[in-house]
């Protein structure tokens, strides 16, 4: 019989994942369908996307040679009955507190930074860059991990290696660099940019990294499409593109500015959204979403 939630400490709840102790060694990470923009928790979630996200990191998690950190697969007997599908039993591990980002093109935060020094954490890149260029080769740009409704804030890798040693420091600017090419790598294949993505890691006993939390997922990564991308342009992307834009534009009614948190998601924005994980889910794994376990009769 399988357990029930209330039978695991709650340990913690980010925007979107929530933690729970199994026992002294493991967890049960459940990722939910909730969904953040702006740094607020939407009122609508996305049906399915906890699903959706879970499924796509135990591809990666397969995919990819690199020590990480489930503990089970995507039915352990460990999961409760209603949370199948969305849940990964791992392995508790001390956290290295640095996002690692990797990119492979200048948008976002990154464009930000280039714009205002010529720059990206610390990386001197070539004069002249515009919005989703290709860089002439794919750059580590770690950020501080933030509290719940903050801001992750970039910084150098020097301010990574004085914060948890410049060997240490060294190995994860690697290790992202590595895991991102072969991630790029596999999504070119399927017709798909990965523009950059974030990875965190976790030290084993013998201090090694292991890959932990989610990977190259539609939440952790920015995903393009290959066959329209277009360099000087904003490039749609294969997340939740489709809620900011509906939030910062004239239906919404919403400051994003102001005081009052956003307004509820109407039924085809959401439909959209959830439609959009799937698609890069499929063409990125090349497996039907259909197949994926759902909750089970408790």
């Amino acid at each position: 019989m399988r357990p029930a939630l209330s039978d695991y400490r709650h340990v913690a709840s980010g925007k979107v994942r929530d933690i729970y102790e199994i026992d002294a060694q493991t967890l049960l990470l459940v990722t939910s369908d909730r969904i953040s923009a702006y740094d607020h928790i939407l009122e609508t979630p996305i049906p399915d996307k906890g699903r959706i996200l879970t499924a796509a990191s135990f591809f990666w998690f397969d995919e990819l040679t690199v020590p990480n950190h489930l503990a089970g697969g995507p039915e352990d007997e460990r999961i409760p009955a209603a949370l199948v599908g969305r849940s990964m039993v791992v392995r508790k591990l001390p956290m290295v507190a640095v996002e690692c980002v990797a990119r492979g093109y200048l948008t976002g935060s990154g464009l930000i930074d280039y714009r205002a020094t010529g720059s990206v954490c610390g990386v001197r890149l070539p004069a002249g860059l515009g919005e989703s260029d290709k860089l002439p080769q794919p750059i580590f740009t770690p950020a501080t991990k933030a509290e719940l409704g903050d801001h992750d804030e970039n910084v150098s890798f020097d301010q990574v290696a004085e914060q948890v040693g410049e060997d240490l420091a060294k190995t994860l600017r690697d290790l992202t660099l590595d895991i991102y090419g072969r991630g790029a790598d596999l999504a070119h294949e399927r017709g798909i940019i990965l523009a950059d993505t974030k990875f965190e890691f976790g030290r084993a006993p013998d201090g090694s990294l292991v890959l932990a939390d989610e990977v190259l997922t539609p939440d952790s990564s920015r995903y393009w499409e290959a066959a329209t991308y277009t360099p000087g342009q904003v490039q749609p992307s294969f997340d939740k593109q489709i809620v900011r834009n509906w939030l910062t534009g004239p239906d919404s009614g919403w400051d994003r500015h102001g005081q009052t948190p956003p307004p509820p998601l109407p039924d085809d924005i959401v439909e959209r959204t959830r439609a959009r994980y799937i698609e890069a889910y499929e063409r990125i794994s090349q497996l039907s979403f259909a197949d994926w376990p759902d909750a089970l009769d408790a």
